[in-house]
């Protein structure tokens, strides 16, 4: 196929543009992955240096000595996956009940579905259901509060919808109950929708901490994200502090080695996890908007 100069033109504009945005979106995380081996002193004077002499495993070591950390770990994955599985089960359900058609009040659910959508009754009034139903202190409080969005549900009827009618009809005729077909033809239809509401999900809940703030009070707990922030607060300099130039310079050295490893440890498990999902999401996300 013989492309015209202006075609040639825009096809070169495009790639240099694509270029630039992955440049754009690697380059920190590049700065920030290597930055987390080296001193503090050679990132900021001489920025990132390939010397093996300037690399150290100090922020990685300190953090890993602290027993809150792999605590904390496996707390947020506790979360992170539990609330996931609540939230996808709760979406494909209620999206795929507002797909029917002849739902009876389908059009009722959806107005309450989006008004709660743009009004709340505010963070004190949510705390103290959260109080009133006993789940203060307990993982419940980072679970369920918040597992189910209107959002998801939308995109998730609109997948559903898109799902060919002569698929459930033809199931009905031999004889196949609603819930035969939601779940022998539906569900293994939807994995694309399915993973996108997961993606969605655990990394939401990964990245929380200010849920973790309010609710839980017992430190052995708190999530990951809670847990690599106090350690930052503990170990950052504040202004005022009474301290000789050589303490000082040494907290802020440990501060530094601290927020690069950190970052690198918060987002290791979302890095591994999406390329698993990337077919999925791209598929999940260009159906779920036909309509």
């Amino acid at each position: 196929m013989n492309n015209s100069k202006m075609d040639r033109a825009l096809l070169f504009v495009n790639k240099f543009i694509l270029i630039a945005i992955v440049l754009i979106v690697t380059i920190p995380l590049l700065y920030v992955l290597l930055g987390s081996f080296l001193q503090p002193s050679i990132l900021a004077t001489k920025g990132i240096s390939f010397n093996a002499e300037h690399w150290t495993l100090d922020g990685y070591s300190r953090i890993f000595n602290d027993g809150s950390i792999m605590r904390g770990f496996l707390n947020s994955m506790l979360y992170a996956g539990s609330f996931t599985l609540v939230s996808v089960g709760l979406t494909i359900l209620a999206g795929y009940a507002l797909s029917v058609d002849g739902l009876v009040g389908k059009k009722f659910f959806m107005v309450f579905f989006l008004f709660t959508m743009f009004f709340n009754g505010g963070l004190v009034p949510t705390y103290l259901l959260v109080k009133n139903l006993g789940m203060i202190n307990t993982p419940w409080a980072i679970i369920l509060p918040g597992a189910i969005g209107v959002w998801n549900i939308i995109l998730a009827r609109t997948y559903f919808k898109g799902l060919p009618n002569e698929l459930k009809e033809a199931a009905k005729i031999d004889g196949a109950s609603d819930f035969v077909i939601f779940i022998k033809i539906i569900l293994p239809l939807s994995k694309p929708i399915i993973f996108v509401l997961a993606l969605y999900a655990f990394i939401g809940q990964w990245n929380s901490y200010f849920q973790a703030m309010i609710y839980l009070e017992d430190r052995s707990l708190y999530p990951l994200q809670l847990v690599l922030r106090e350690i930052l607060i503990q170990n950052e300099v504040q202004p005022g502090m009474i301290a000789d130039q050589l303490a000082r310079a040494e907290m802020q050295r440990i501060a530094e080695m601290i927020k690069y490893s950190s970052i690198v440890i918060s987002s290791l498990p979302l890095l591994i996890m999406y390329p698993f999902f990337q077919k999925y999401f791209e598929k999940g996300v260009m159906v779920g908007s036909l309509k």
